[in-house]
């Protein structure tokens, strides 16, 4: 009676305990995914290579604005140049209506 009552308890905990998920096996990650570790692998060399990072994005977003300045004025120059033929259309069409 006492040896039913000690393993009879035992037994329903025992499937409990196996009807767990877990998992002792790391996943593993390939180089690339979300928290892998990178090649070289400290926590120094990712902070210079975020710095790094900022730095280039830094260069090619004033590469951009520079190159978006110089298109501005550009077409403003182009449409000067069309302000200047539209008064010469305008005299022209009053020089044939004399």
């Amino acid at each position: 009676m006492l040896r039913q009552s000690i393993t009879r308890p035992l037994a329903t905990t025992s499937c409990a305990i196996l009807a767990r998920p877990f998992s002792a096996i790391a996943p593993r990650m390939a180089e690339g995914d979300t928290g892998a570790t990178r090649s070289g692998g400290s926590a120094a060399s990712d902070t210079f290579q975020k710095r790094e990072a900022a730095q280039e994005n830094l260069y090619v977003y004033e590469q951009e604005k520079k190159k978006i300045a110089a298109l501005r004025k550009k077409i403003n120059e182009q449409r000067e140049h069309l302000n200047e033929l539209d008064k010469h259309l305008d005299e022209f069409g009053k020089e044939e209506k004399k």
